[in-house]
């Protein structure tokens, strides 16, 4: 890996920190508190803007044939990073962005960043039919680049869930010579990794969909491409947390007849916040869980895939169920039903 590279990506990204820090006001990219935020004062929102530039520049001077090489696949990360800047200015309907997911999907598609197997389950691998290979790729890419977006709650959280997450795909790209991945990860570590210097907890600015969307579409492409050498049950584990997330918030709100879309504040961070009051504690334990999946992804690179399942289905049984925040208010609520009760006679007082 070229050391004049990635010394440029992280000096380039430190500095456009610094400026948009201070210049985030003017360009009108700033976040106000609501009633769903985990900040009480006016912060930038534009970190998203510094990780992308500083690596677009920075391969353009030092790594120009990398850049025309993989330019589809640099192309798609433009358009996602576009709408993710759109959206931090003007707070567009979520139908725009998936219009934009949709169209960056197809740029991958018709340059070989598709899912065309599940893997193999007991002997009998599972070929996807032509037909269905573009329509579970774009399900796949516009879930987990959704899947980040929505985990970015807390100072420092999602930047700290990126980085472990890349780091294994760095890992996994050396492991088997591909330039991509070995590029493609290592340049947004090192970009990531400047911008949680400004991002840890008290966070001087935030990511913004900008970096969110940008990172979840890049994390969605690295994913595809590891499925050629590990087995696709176990990248499952390699994204743990944002999935698990997902799946659980979206399960939550069928439960309660609410669209799995609407916003609210049951994430998991949401969930350990409100029992420890501790922004650094939450996000280090959560990156912890989050490592010690990737880990598990990585020892299970060529275990059978159903067996790999089977245990990713039990953990999202153990998350839907444990970060819970029904079950306080359902214990009240059968307090309160029981005296209830007593008080009409129906049980003995």
């Amino acid at each position: 890996m070229p050391i004049t590279l990635y010394s440029s990506i992280f000096l380039l990204s430190f500095s456009f920190l610094v400026l948009l820090i201070r210049y985030s006001a003017k360009l009108g990219l700033i976040d106000t508190p609501n009633q769903r935020s985990m900040h009480k004062v006016i912060t930038p929102r534009s970190g998203g803007i510094a990780i992308f530039l500083s690596i677009i520049v920075s391969q353009f001077f030092f790594n120009l044939d990398h850049l025309v090489a993989y330019f589809p696949i640099y192309l798609s990360i433009v358009l996602i990073f576009i709408i993710g800047f759109i959206d931090d200015k003007y707070n567009i309907s979520p139908r725009y962005k998936f219009i934009f997911i949709f169209i960056a999907s197809i740029i991958l598609y018709y340059n070989n960043v598709q899912i065309t197997t599940l893997g193999t389950y007991c002997g009998y691998s599972l070929t996807l039919p032509s037909w269905f290979i573009f329509p579970f790729t774009f399900f796949a890419i516009a879930g987990f680049t959704n899947a980040l977006n929505l985990i970015d709650g807390l100072d420092g959280l999602s930047s700290s869930i990126s980085l472990i997450i890349l780091s294994a795909f760095l890992f996994i790209g050396q492991l088997y010579h591909d330039d991509l991945m070995i590029t493609l990860s290592a340049s947004f570590i090192t970009a990531t990794f400047a911008f949680i210097l400004f991002n840890w907890n008290p966070a001087k600015i935030f990511m913004g969909d900008t970096g969110s969307l940008t990172l979840g579409i890049v994390i969605a492409i690295l994913s595809i491409l590891s499925i050629q050498y590990i087995q696709p049950a176990s990248v499952l584990f390699i994204i743990a947390m944002p999935l698990l997330d997902t799946f659980v918030v979206m399960t939550r709100r069928l439960q309660r007849g609410v669209s799995p879309f609407k916003a609210d504040k049951n994430h998991m961070h949401h969930f350990l916040f409100a029992i420890k009051v501790d922004v650094k504690f939450v996000v280090i334990l959560l990156a912890a869980i989050q490592a010690a999946f990737t880990i598990i992804g990585v020892q299970l690179h060529g275990a059978d895939n159903f067996l790999s399942l089977v245990l990713f289905c039990i953990l999202f049984f153990i998350f839907l169920n444990l970060f819970d925040q029904r079950l306080r208010r359902r214990k009240k609520l059968k307090k309160i039903k029981k005296r209830q009760r007593a008080l009409h006679g129906k049980i003995p007082d």
